[in-house]
Order: C-alpha cells, then structure tokens, then sequence
C-alpha cells in the first residue's frame, strides 16, 4: 500500500531533491517510515532545528538545488525560523516539510498545537498544507515549484499525521519544469547604459548571480571602460573569489565607512541587488547610505536572468575596446609571528588553504578585514551570514559539505555566535564532513560592545558586561568539540596557529581549532 508519505518522498525525489535535513517528532514518524524505504534520499540529522534549517541553506547556495528539512510542529519549525530567516535574505531555495496532527486530533488542542501557518508566513514565501492523502502530491509540487522560482525562495509544507499515514490513490508525479527566470528588460539595460556614459559619477552594485565568476569579469570589463565602479552588496548567499578573480570589495558595514564610499556617488546601478542602508539605525546618522539626490536604476533583479542581463549590457555598452578585466595574482602577505590576530588567521588563510575551498563566514566582527588579504588566496566560493541572525556559521559549513563533498569546508567563526548552533559539530562528526571550523575565542560578544559605543549608549558598566561578555566562565572549545566527535586543539600565537591549520586542511574530516586572539 501506498501511503502519503510515500508520494512525499517520490515527489520530492522526481525533481532532484534528494537530501533531508531533520529533526523529527512523533507526527512525522510515518515520513521517518517512508524515508527508509527510499535509498537514494539522504538524511542528515541536526540536534537542534536551527541547525537543520542552516545546513539546508548552506547546502542549497552550494548545490544550487533545494534541499528538504523535516521540522516536527510548530515549536520545532519556531526553533529553526532563525536560519529560515537568514535563507530567505540569501534567496536560497528551501523546502521546509514540518509535522502537524492528525486534523481530526487538532479540535482536541494537544499541547503541541499550535497555529503553525502563521509561524511559517513571515519567514516564507509560500506556506500550504497537506490535509489528506490524496492532495500530498499537488501541495509538494506547488513548494517544490515555489523553491525553485528564481532567485530561490521558502515553501513549508504543512503534513498532517493522517495525510502522511493514509493510503494514497495518486500516481507518482514526474519531474516538474523549473519556472524559468524572468527575461532582461531592455529599457533598463538600455537605461543603465546611458547612465554610464552621461559623465557622472556610477557605482554598480551587485549581488546574487552576478558575483559568479564569469559575471564579475564582464562587470569588471564595463565598470573599467566607463569608469565606473563596482562593488559588491554588503550581505551575499555565495560569491566566488580569490586569484584569477576580479578584486571586489563589499559595501562596508560601518555606517561611517559606507557613507564615505557614496559620498561623491551621484547615480548607482543595481544588478540583483539593493540599495545601500545601514544594518541598524543610529542617532543621528542617516539609514539610506546614498546621498541625497542620488539616482538608483534597478536593471535587473534576482528574479531575472542576471547572466542574460549582464551580457545585453556588455552589449549595449560595447566591449571591442574595453580593457581586460583586472583579476586578482596568486600571492598572500609574508606570515606573522607572535601574537594571534584575526589579520594573522586571515594571513595564514591566504597562504594556506586549497584551491577551490568553500568559506563560510561568521566571524562577524573579527572578519571584516577578511576580504583585505585574501584577494589572491586560491580561488574560493565565500558564503556568509546574510540576514543578521546569528548562529548560521556552523551549520551553514555543515550542509555545504554535505552538497560539496570533494571541497574542503572552512568555517570562520565567532565563539558567542557559535554557542546558537554548536550542535553541529556532531553533525559533522557524524556525517565525517571535510570542516576545518577556526573558532575567534576573544571571549565575548565583540560586536555588541562596539555597537552599545555606536548607538551612543556610553562604555560598558558592570550589569552591561554580564550581558556582553564571556569570560566567567571562560568557554572550552577544545573540550566542546571533542565531546561532540570533533578533534580539537587551542592555538595563541601565529606560529602556533599556521601549524595547526597546515596539519588541519592536509587531512579529511571535521577539525576545530580555538584561535584565541
């Protein structure tokens, strides 16, 4: 017999996803059921939702396919919103599968009821529910359709207990049709041209699709012919870097800094992308990072076909006579000795990871820098924290080495943030992931300090410090890591600290070491 969790696994199996990230309950046992009848479907268990939902993102920006989570009611689905969150702010396809009750047991109010579609709305971009049997087909396709809709988007699917345990009569559905991209729209290609060659100061701003490779070197080709300048969004889901790549910087974080970079920016043009604004308000300083009068074209959006946008602007502009885009050389500044520094670790990065390594940013504060020195580190795909909400960086490197398992996975990441989702080591453990995770132990939450500074709040008292840092007690990492499966060792100089990362990406497996700077 055929039940409907069955045609939920086929469905999702017909249009290519085959990886589950999970963290069930009793609701979805018949799912947990069907899933061990279906081989070719592999399931990653999180211990903690937030990391299921982070390792889905993480998996889809590097497989550029959605992957599923499997999230048991409403708590459990509250548990993971937060890297739901992020996902939806890097246009990650997602497809979310979370347990409800049987519908004849919900007028019963059980005490896991609750109202789960208006926990999934803000968080998604489409939110059904499976209610018999008999309509798992037509709602899995719908999310699976909504996923995959670009430049990627969340769908929850809501599955009843008695629509997953119940005999289904539908067939198995075969592959859906990917909706294809919106075409370019030649008015605004033709209106971005026209702006670069007016005379007036033109910064590009791009995101998404355009901070592929082959994208940034036609970018770079046009901003150098008509001196434009190019850069890329603060927050971005994946942009490969690195030697053989073109040198591009991100919109600072820092009002101050951002402000300074547009100050003379009289017109900006947005290539899936944004415009500037300031991650928080702050008294007294401006939210819009543009200046006043500032004209902003939108050529193309991530719905569109960016590839195909930037190409029709490459012709509207005309390369025959541009200039060869500037790309980065393979080299890395002479390494450090003494103390440990995020400069140093970023050093030691430039000179030292493999070619084609994936890095997955959350260091928050202590990376800013990051992009200073490892223009010409080998080339890499960079992923990091896109919507704010921290506890990403672990997971995130936990389901992009699931999607990319012949990469090495580095992992930079802050001690404060880590402790959202430290869950994942065992993940990795489990799942023997290549991740070399370089936690920054200072020990506290560095960035709060420089904000309560930022919004004018004054220096940090005594309550103040309790709430900002986290020296009493001191965290272990080593001790963290190794009870979850991880090998672990503590680095405190930059001679100690080459040494460790040298042996740690020479050999496969999950690796932690404690920078502590």
């Amino acid at each position: 017999m055929t039940i409907g969790a069955d045609l939920l696994c086929e469905t999702l199996l017909a249009n290519g996803i085959d990886t589950c990230f999970a963290n069930p309950g009793t609701s979805e046992m018949h799912f947990v059921a069907a899933l061990d009848r279906q081989p070719r479907m592999r399931c990653v268990l999180g211990l903690f939702e937030g990391v299921v939902t982070g390792a889905a993102d993480g998996y889809a920006r590097m497989a550029e396919k959605p992957a599923a989570t499997l999230l048991h009611l409403g708590p459990g689905l509250a548990n993971g919103l937060a890297n739901v969150h992020n996902a939806k702010r890097a246009n990650t396809p997602m497809v979310n599968v979370v347990g409800d009750h049987a519908t004849y047991h919900l007028a019963l109010d059980a005490p896991l009821t609750s109202d789960i579609d208006s926990l999934a709305a803000p968080m998604s971009h489409w939110v059904g529910r499976a209610d018999s049997p008999d309509t798992v087909v037509d709602r899995t396709e719908e999310a699976i359709a909504e996923a995959m809709t670009a430049p990627g988007r969340i769908a929850t699917l809501i599955l009843h207990a008695d629509a997953s345990w119940g005999a289904a009569q539908q067939a198995v559905p075969a592959a859906l049709i990917p909706p294809a991209p919106l075409p370019p729209e030649a008015a605004k290609i033709r209106a971005a041209a026209q702006a670069l060659r007016n005379g007036k100061s033109t910064t590009i701003i791009v995101s998404g699709k355009a901070l592929r490779a082959e994208q940034q070197a036609v970018l770079d080709r046009i901003a150098r012919k008509t001196g434009a300048r190019l850069i890329a969004q603060q927050s971005n889901g994946r942009m490969e870097r690195g030697a053989g790549r073109p040198l591009l910087d991100r919109v600072p974080y820092k009002i101050e800094l951002a402000l300074k970079t547009f100050a003379e920016t009289e017109q900006v043009i947005l290539i899936s992308a944004k415009s500037p604004v300031g991650f928080f308000a702050y008294p007294g300083q401006p939210g819009n990072m543009l200046p006043e009068g500032c004209t902003v074209i939108d050529m193309a959006t991530g719905a569109h076909d960016v590839p195909a946008a930037i190409a029709a602007l490459a012709d509207e502009v005309g390369l025959a006579d541009a200039p060869a885009a500037q790309l980065a050389a393979r080299g890395a500044p002479d390494m450090p000795t003494g103390a440990l520094t995020p400069d140093v670790i970023a050093v030691a990065l430039a000179r030292h990871m493999p070619d084609h390594a994936i890095i997955c940013d959350e260091s928050v504060s202590s990376g800013r820098d990051f992009f200073r020195t490892t223009y010409g580190a080998a080339p890499h795909d960079f992923l990091q924290l896109t919507g704010g909400a921290i506890g990403l960086g672990l997971p995130m490197a936990t389901g992009a080495a699931v999607a990319c398992p012949d990469r090495k996975v580095i992992s930079l990441q802050a001690d404060g943030s880590g402790m959202y989702t430290v869950q994942a080591l065992w993940t990795q453990a489990r799942e023997r992931l290549d991740v070399v995770t370089i936690v920054f132990a200072n020990r506290r939450y560095n960035i709060l300090h420089g904000e309560l500074k930022g919004v004018g709040a004054g220096d940090p008292g005594e309550n103040a410090r309790k709430m900002l840092d986290l020296d009493d007690p001191a965290l272990n990492w080593v001790q963290m890591a190794n009870g979850m499966g991880v090998e672990a060792a503590r680095a405190d100089t930059a001679e100690g600290f080459a040494d460790l990362l040298t042996a740690a990406l020479s050999r496969p497996g999950p690796f932690l070491i404690e920078a502590m700077i």
